[in-house]
C-alpha cells in the first residue's frame, strides 16, 4: 500500500527578533513526511533542529509558510484550536520526561485519554496495559520520584502512544539516559510505531539514534542539506522482541471530533523581506 504524507511543510521561514537584530532559525523549508515513517532530524546545538519540531507540532507559529499535518493547515489554527488538535492527533515525548509530579504513572499514562473523552475505567485499563507494555506494571501507583530517569521515560513513552495519535514527536528522548536505557527506549518507540502505523519524528544531537530511523534529515544552520532513505537497524516488527504477556491496547473507543475550521489569516507569519534581511543573523 502506497504511503501518504502525513506531514507537509510549504516555504517555513522561522525568524527572531533579539534586540535590533533578526535571527534567522530556519530558512526556506520545503518537506514532506509519510504516514508510518519514522524520521530522525539530525543537528548540533543552535542548527535549528528543535525549532523545527516546534514548527512541525505547532508549538510555534511561522515567520512564513504553513504546515499540513493531514489537510489541515496548523500555521492557520488559533490557540485554543492548536490546542484541541494537539490533544486528539500529537503525541509528545520529552528529555526531561514532563511528567506531572503529582500523579501516578498510572494517571500520567491516562491524561491524554481525558481529553478524548474516554470513561474513567477504560482509560484506565488501556494505560495499565501501556505500562505493562513498557514493563512497568509493577510501577503503575508510583510517582515520579520513586522511579528511575529511565523509568520515568518509559512512563513519558507510555503516554505518548496511549491513545494513538496520528504523530509522536520525540525531543532528545534519550539525552538524559544511559547507553543501555537508550537502547531499551529507542527500541519501544520503534516497535509502538510500527504497530501502530504511527508516525515517529525524532529530534537529536547523536547520530547513533538516527540509526533506528527510515529516513535521516541532518539540519545546518537551519536548512536541510541531505534527506537520506536510510536502512533502520531494528525494525521493531519482530515477534521475539514484544513483550508477550503484555499485548498493546487497543483505543478504547471513538474517532476525535472534527476540528473546526480556522477562520481569517494566520498570525504571526508576516515578516517583510525588508525587514528580515536588517541585520539578520543565521544560526
Amino acid at each position: 500500500m502506497e504511503q501518504k504524507p502525513i506531514i507537509s511543510v510549504r516555504g517555513l521561514r522561522k525568524v527572531y527578533q533579539v534586540g535590533d537584530e533578526k535571527v534567522v532559525a530556519l530558512g526556506n523549508i520545503n518537506l514532506e513526511i509519510l504516514q508510518g515513517q519514522i524520521v530522525c532530524i539530525v543537528g548540533t546545538s543552535g542548527s535549528g533542529k528543535s525549532t523545527l519540531l516546534n514548527q512541525l507540532a505547532g508549538l510555534e507559529k511561522p515567520t512564513r509558510g504553513a504546515v499540513y499535518i493531514g489537510k489541515t493547515n496548523i500555521s492557520k489554527l488559533n490557540e485554543n484550536q492548536l490546542a484541541i488538535f494537539r490533544q486528539h492527533f500529537l503525541g509528545f515525548v520529552f528529555q526531561s520526561y514532563n511528567l506531572l509530579p503529582t500523579m501516578t504513572a498510572l494517571e500520567n499514562v491516562a491524561l491524554p485519554m481525558i481529553f478524548k473523552g474516554i470513561g474513567r475505567r477504560k482509560r484506565n485499563k488501556a494505560a495499565l496495559k501501556m505500562l505493562a507494555a513498557v514493563g512497568l506494571k509493577k510501577r503503575a501507583y508510583h510517582k515520579p520520584t520513586q522511579m528511575s530517569g529511565g523509568q520515568q521515560q518509559r512512563v513519558g513513552i507510555a503516554r505518548a502512544f496511549v491513545s494513538h495519535p496520528k504523530v509522536v514527536f520525540a525531543d532528545e528522548p534519550t539525552g538524559n539516559l544511559d547507553t543501555h536505557t537508550t537502547i531499551d527506549v529507542m527500541k519501544m518507540m520503534v516497535r509502538f510505531a510500527r504497530r501502530y502505523d504511527q508516525t515517529l519524528i525524532i529530534v537529536t544531537h547523536d547520530a547513533e539514534i538516527a540509526d533506528y530511523a527510515d529516513r535521516v534529515i541532518p539540519l545546518i544552520d537551519g536548512e536541510i542539506r541531505s534527506d537520506l532513505i536510510h536502512e533502520p537497524i531494528y525494525d521493531g516488527l519482530s515477534e521475539q522482541d514484544r513483550p508477550e504477556a503484555a499485548p498493546l491496547p487497543e483505543l478504547p473507543e471513538g474517532e476525535p471530533p472534527a476540528l473546526p475550521e480556522p477562520s481569517g489569516p494566520a498570525q504571526d507569519n508576516i515578516c517583510s523581506d525588508e525587514a528580515e534581511n536588517k541585520g539578520e543573523i543565521t544560526i
